[in-house]
Parts: structure tokens; sequence; C-alpha cells
């Protein structure tokens, strides 16, 4: 099958794993999707590649044999496709996408998943409705994970992660007092964990599309097990172009957490701290992978909280 990756997903991967890693997977995508299709049997129909697309994956509009439109997911291995295979089994589309098929994942670890309206999700309406929506949405996926699940705990990413935060504020020290506060309130928030459901792990609203089946449907879930205040932490900062843009940003933002905390019966306090934790471990992970721009933005969005 001859096609061209969206910019999007090469200039993506690059930033994340590195020029030569991305190209190398880029140059062994055509082979890993005939892969998938000839795993997937040979009554599946490809109609396009989905563009712009994501910033992960490889996503083929395809059609099953009923000419049930469908959606071929193909990650590369650092994105863990195995990973969100099991969640999404899990919800079994319980406010998430839909899994068409539960069999053992192939060499292309491609997911075959029911399609939504790629090119709508919530950051098409305002951001009011947008964050109601996100509310509803999001709700849903917080469950008991599975007994035996593969998850990792946020007790182990966020301690994964802050060593690259240790290594942004040993680069500029001018980082450190945002660093050491989120460092530290991520030290307070795991020692007292109040809950392990099964989490989304990179819920905002790019990642709820219109669907069919339901109005509003989550993708791309990073998932993990820990309690809801993390999860609803990315979800905060949401639009923070704009909120930068703002001259009432930074109200804006404390009254987020606040509504939200509310809304969904979560402790405004840890819903705090792990926003603080959070946008710094963006930000800094951004400068990192040369986006400056958006590492700049998620670091002063911290220095409002």
């Amino acid at each position: 099958m001859g096609f061209e990756p969206p910019q999007r997903l090469v200039r993506a991967l690059g930033e994340m794993y590195g020029d030569g890693a991305a190209a190398d997977w880029l140059d062994r995508l055509p082979t890993l999707t005939e892969q998938a299709l000839d795993a997937a049997g040979p009554d599946l129909t490809v109609e396009r590649v989905a563009a712009p697309g994501g910033r992960s994956a490889l996503v083929l509009l395809v059609r099953q044999a009923d000419g049930t439109p469908a959606a071929l997911k193909i990650a590369p291995p650092p994105a863990e496709p195995e990973q969100e295979r099991a969640a999404l089994a899990h919800w079994n589309g319980w406010g998430a996408v839909k899994l068409l098929e539960d069999s053992a994942p192939d060499a292309s670890g491609a997911l075959l998943l029911e399609r939504l309206h790629h090119e709508v999700s919530l950051r098409s309406l305002p951001e009011a409705k947008a964050l109601l929506e996100a509310a509803g949405t999001v709700r849903r996926l917080w469950v008991e994970p599975p007994a035996d699940h593969p998850f990792e705990t946020v007790a182990e990413r966020t301690g994964r992660q802050s060593e690259g935060m240790r290594a942004a504020a040993t680069a500029d020290p001018e980082l450190a007092p945002l660093v050491d506060a989120a460092l530290a309130a991520r030290a307070e928030l795991v020692e007292a964990a109040p809950e392990l459901l099964l989490l989304h792990g990179n819920f905002r609203q790019s990642k709820v599309l219109s669907g069919e089946r339901a109005p509003w449907l989550t993708v791309g879930p990073e998932p993990l097990v820990g309690e809801r205040a993390y999860d609803l932490a990315r979800l905060v900062r949401d639009r923070v172009e704009d909120l930068i843009a703002s001259p009432g940003g930074p109200v804006t933002a404390r009254r987020r957490v606040k509504k939200l905390a509310e809304s969904l019966e979560v402790d405004q306090a840890r819903l705090h701290g792990w926003t603080l934790f959070r946008a710094v471990e963006s930000g800094t992970r951004a400068l990192a992978e040369g986006r400056r721009q958006m590492g700049e933005v998620n670091l002063e969005f911290a220095g409002w909280l």
C-alpha cells in the first residue's frame, strides 16, 4: 500500500523519539500496514489515511465486509498499543471508542476500532460546553481496573517523569523553584493515594470525538491506575494558549480547578497539586523536545497555580 504519513505525525514522532528512531519506524510503516491489513483479514477495504491525524499513530479509515466504517490504528512500540488495547477492551465502549477485535496483537500492534468523526472533537465547542461534556465523558472511564491488569500506577509513571524534571532544573536553574514545588506536591500526593481506578492518562478535549453510537467518545488513552484527580489535571489546562493570552488567565485557571473538582466530587487540593505537577512535567518535557513555545506556555500556566 502506497501512502504518505501525515506531516503532523512525522514532526511529532521526531520530537518525541528523535529523528533517527522516528525515521526508522516510518520506513517500516508500509510493511507494518500490510501486516495489520493481513491480520485483519481480506474483507477490510482501505479508504484513506486520516489527516491531519494525531501525533502518535497512523490511522487508516477502512470498511469491514458488511460496509461498516472502522479505523485501523498503527502506533510505534513506545506508544504501548498493547496497553491501549487492554484498556479499551475493559471499557468495552463505555465512554470510549470501541475495540472491534480483542484477539492477540500481531507484529504491527494495530488496533481495529469503531470509526468516529475524527475531525470533530470537543475543541469545536465553546469552552464552557466543552468542559461540561468532557466532565461527563471522563467520569465514565473511572472504573475498577481488571484483575491482574498490566497498567502502571500513577506513582510509578510520575516517578519516572520526575527524573526528567530534575534534569531540566539542573540544566536551567531558573526552572528549579517550579520543579521543586511540583515534586514536593507529587511526594505528598503519592504518599496517601485515596483510590486506584482505571484512568485515561492523557484526557483532554481533543481526545473526545463525536460518534454515532454516543455523542462523544474518548480515544487515545495512555492508561494507568490511580486517583481521579490525576486524570482530571490535564483537562484543567486545556486551551492553555487561550488562557495565557487572556488578561484574566490566572483567575480562570484557578476557577477551573475549583469548578471541575466540585462537579466531579474530586478533592480540590489534590486536583491543584496534580495540575501543578503535570503542567511542570509537560513544560519541561516540551523544552527538552525542542518545543520551546509550548514548554514556556505550560510553565507560565504552572506559575499561576
